[in-house]
């Protein structure tokens, strides 16, 4: 058997990485690499701030470091992609980040991306990134559900907030397509599609396609 995959779920929710499994599981065919999840406890509850962020950079990076021998590849699990780049400076494996490869998706589904973020506390860091990687000005715009990471995919807390906010950035801000800025949020894609009626793109399932496809490139599965 080859290497796995191995996601890497900073926040330190152990639900919230069996979600991400789940989600993922599903995605993978029988020729497809092997998958493996991690949850590191860098960031008990959660990430949120730019603090926290940092403090989970260090883990995924330390992270793969030890382990990058035996991976295929690794998959930041976390939408602000912590430690994205200090990774790759560990490893030649690939290293994909669901929030970067989530946005490069949208772009080719629509062109004004809406956001729905669990925090208002995270959307500063949310833009800081857009900026950097130039494409602030196709966001149309972010706005919170505000519920904890550990409750942003849960039906009966998160759905009908979850499609209200969509809601509003669909008809007030312009967006022609959502992205789920929140692993945790991974549940709910299809339901939130169906009732929104615009594409709406899960950081984790498309991050997993494209692992997935990545890896059978390299000859890996």
């Amino acid at each position: 058997m080859s290497d796995p995959i191995v996601f890497l779920n900073p926040n330190g929710l152990a639900d919230v990485t069996r979600e991400i499994e789940e989600t993922v599981r599903a995605l993978r065919a029988e020729q497809d690499a092997p998958v493996a999840f991690e949850t590191l406890h860098a960031v008990p509850g959660g990430i949120e701030t730019q603090r926290d962020a940092d403090r989970a950079a260090v883990a995924v990076a330390d992270y793969v470091a030890r382990h990058e021998a035996n991976a295929a590849g690794f998959v930041i699990a976390c939408y602000s992609d912590p430690g994205l780049h200090a990774a790759r400076e560990v490893t030649n494996k690939p290293v994909i980040g669901i929030g970067a490869t989530a946005m490069s998706v949208a772009l080719a589904r629509g062109s004004r991306i809406g956001v729905i973020a669990a925090s208002t506390r995270g959307m500063p860091r949310h833009w800081r990134a857009y900026h950097a990687a130039r494409i602030g000005d196709v966001v149309a715009g972010e706005r919170a559900v505000n519920l904890g990471v550990d409750q942003s995919g849960n039906r009966d807390l998160a759905l009908d907030r979850l499609i209200a906010t969509g809601r509003a950035l669909s008809s007030e801000d312009g967006a022609d397509v959502i992205v789920l800025g929140c692993a945790g949020m991974t549940p709910l894609r299809a339901d939130l599609e169906a009732a929104l009626g615009v594409p709406v793109i899960d950081p984790c399932s498309t991050t997993a396609s494209l692992a997935f496809a990545v890896c059978r490139e390299r000859g890996i599965a």
